[in-house]
Parts: C-alpha cells; sequence; structure tokens
C-alpha cells in the first residue's frame, strides 16, 4: 500500500511559479538542487517546445537543470532564458569553455484565448519563478502555467470550463513518486471512477456535452487548430537513465487516456517528463505504472483546483449550479 505525500515531499526537486492574472498566462518551473536525469514522450499533434531532443537516449547529455512549463503557446519560449539566466548566476551547467550553459528543456500550452493576448511568459517571468522556486510556492489551480488552462474546447470558448495545475504524489513503499500536470485539454476529463467532472458545457451550464460524439457528428470535423495541450512532469526518487525514463513517460501518457477523451489528437501538443533526482532501485515498469496512475490523479486534482476565470466557469460552479 502507498501514502499519499505532497509533491513538495520529494527532495532533490524545487517547483516556482509566476502568473499574470492580466494576460491569463503563467510559468512553471522544476529545478534540481543538483542535476535531474531525465526522459520525454511527445504524442500530441501540435506541440511548442525547446531542448526536448537532449532527452533522446541517443543524444549526449545525460541530465539536465529544468523543466519548464509555460502559456503563450510558440511565444512563450522566449520564458527559458530567464531559467538559464537564474542557473547560470548561479554557476550551475555544462562547462564550455569560459561559460556554463545550463540545460533546460520547456513546453508550452495555447492559453492566448484568455487574458490579454499580448502579455506572454518572457525572460523575466521564467526568472521570477525560478526566484519564487527558493520559496517553494508551488500550488494546484489556477496559478503559474494552469493560470489561463482550460478544456472541452469542442464548441469554442464559449463553452469551455476553467481549468489549471495539479500535483499528486506517494510514498510507495522505498521510493516516491508523484507528478505535476497542467490540464489544457481540447477534449473531456474524467475522474479515477470514471464520472466526467469537466468538459463541453450544454447550453444550460451544469450538464456537459460529449466532445467525441461532437467530433462525430461534424462532417468535417472540428476546426484543426493546435490551441490546447496537457503537459505532465513525473518525478521519482528511483535511479534510472534516460531510456528507462523515457519508457516511465511514454507509461504516463496512460494516465492522459484515463482521464482525457479524446486524447493525442492533432490539435494538442501533448507531452509528459520523467525526472529522477534520487539514488533508490525499483523496477522501471512498477514506476511506470504508478506514474500513469499519478498523472491521472493530478489531471483531477487540476480541474476540481481550479477557479472560474475570464468567462470560464470551473467544476465548483458546476456543482453550486446543480444544487440550485
Amino acid at each position: 500500500m502507498h501514502r499519499i505525500i505532497s509533491i513538495k515531499d520529494i527532495e532533490g526537486l524545487r517547483i516556482g511559479q509566476a502568473e499574470d492574472e492580466k494576460g491569463g498566462t503563467g510559468c512553471t518551473v522544476v529545478l534540481a538542487d543538483d542535476v535531474m536525469r531525465a526522459g520525454v514522450d511527445v504524442r500530441g499533434g501540435g506541440p511548442a517546445s525547446r531542448e526536448i531532443e537532449l532527452l533522446k537516449p541517443s543524444a549526449a547529455a545525460e541530465y539536465i537543470h529544468g523543466i519548464l512549463l509555460s502559456g503563450g503557446s510558440a511565444f512563450g519560449l522566449n520564458a527559458a532564458g530567464g531559467v538559464m539566466k537564474y542557473l547560470e548566476e548561479r554557476g550551475r551547467g555544462i562547462p564550455v569553455g569560459p561559460v556554463r550553459v545550463p540545460l533546460v528543456c520547456q513546453s508550452d500550452i495555447f492559453d492566448l484565448t484568455f487574458g490579454d493576448a499580448n502579455i506572454r511568459p518572457d525572460e523575466e517571468m521564467g526568472y521570477k519563478a525560478c526566484i519564487n522556486s527558493e520559496r517553494d510556492n508551488y500550488k494546484d489551480g489556477n496559478f503559474g502555467v494552469g493560470c489561463g488552462a482550460t478544456v472541452g474546447k469542442a464548441l469554442g470558448p464559449d463553452r469551455c470550463m476553467k481549468s489549471g495545475i495539479g500535483s499528486y504524489a506517494i510514498w510507495q513503499g522505498t521510493f516516491k513518486i508523484g507528478a505535476i500536470v497542467v490540464v489544457n485539454a481540447f477534449g473531456d476529463i474524467y475522474d479515477e471512477r470514471g464520472n466526467k467532472i469537466a468538459g463541453v458545457l450544454d447550453e444550460d451550464g451544469k450538464s456537459f456535452l460529449d466532445s467525441s460524439e461532437i467530433m462525430e457528428q461534424r462532417s468535417r470535423g472540428v476546426p484543426k487548430i493546435a490551441a490546447n495541450t496537457t503537459l505532465a512532469v513525473i518525478m521519482t526518487d528511483v535511479r534510472m537513465d534516460k531510456t528507462a525514463l523515457c519508457k516511465v513517460a511514454s507509461m504516463g501518457h496512460n494516465g492522459f487516456a484515463r482521464s482525457i477523451r479524446p486524447v493525442h489528437t492533432s490539435m494538442d501538443g501533448d507531452t509528459v517528463y520523467a525526472v529522477s533526482v534520487g539514488e533508490i532501485e525499483a523496477d522501471p515498469n512498477v514506476v511506470g505504472t504508478l506514474g500513469a496512475m499519478v498523472v491521472s490523479r493530478a489531471i483531477e486534482t487540476a480541474i476540481k483546483s481550479a477557479k472560474g476565470a475570464y468567462g470560464c466557469q470551473a467544476y465548483e460552479d458546476i456543482e453550486l449550479l446543480r444544487k440550485i
């Protein structure tokens, strides 16, 4: 049996967040106290990313220094410069001649539809998220990259729901594993019991339509705009190399499939990272299986922690309407 813990209880990692509520966007950074081994698996058809080629088993880098999840779509990729600046100031990075080059991977969600589209994560916001990691300011909900996250967009922004970022972590015998997930999905969201908890709203504002059925009923399908993306970072203190971590990241997508329908479409940029900062020995298959579970639970946390904003209702708003 496992014990539920806080994502902050996984030693060797810090999570920092910064957001701009007017812009409806933000950054969430995961930094290692030393270095982190990492893998990645991208299954969405429209990712906005930076430096993830480093995480292929064939790439030379054995470790990285940080992972940034950001809003702003491709515009937000500038925010990694702030993370690099923060790390360089502290002497972190790969020695290359007279300088050290921090290795920072980044993936972004599309949140330009809500808030002020002219405000995007930039170097300053990325740097601020790093500073905030020193204060361990991580929170579930409308924070960091979750500030402008929404779900259920098959009928456009007027019928979608507010989402956010969520976490879930466990202590399984000798090791710890957890995940943070920002849920900005095209599809509908289900809890662990199979109940739909977020998605396309019906005209009454308190019941759901089915995104998959909407896709099937439209002869021309839905607009193929990569305006979505769910991002996850699985974290553990089990020692694994890049090859094993890429497998864990791949298995982590099973958590997406359990909780999001449809998922991995050409309109999403769905990406899962897996990082290791410990020296504990464990079967990677067990780690991957539990990784899928914590990802799924973190998705549920993201939905239930979100607050209504930018004209979008959140889970708690729908629950309140149903009681009236």
